[in-house]
């Protein structure tokens, strides 16, 4: 049985000189990490696979959710 292709967010990484790193979703700048968040990060994502880095990259950025948060609230079952 074949494992399902790892989920591709749309995200990448690369590093600058100074040791800054750049965090790039579907080709635009979306996080700049410098000092030790850039080091943290990049002892993170070179020890896990890639859909984890995806994930981890979309945490740092903020682009978690997917709008549909404002529209949960007016579902029944969380209604007061």
């Amino acid at each position: 049985m074949e494992d399902a292709p790892s989920p591709n967010l749309g995200f990448t990484y690369r590093t600058r000189r100074g040791g800054t790193v750049e965090v790039v979703h579907n080709g635009r700048l979306a996080a700049t990490l410098r000092g030790s968040d850039a080091v943290d990060f990049l002892a993170e994502v070179e020890s896990c696979d890639n859909a984890a880095a995806q994930q981890l990259m979309a945490r740092l950025t903020g682009n978690y959710k997917r709008g549909n948060e404002r529209l949960a609230g007016n579902h029944p079952r969380n209604r007061g």
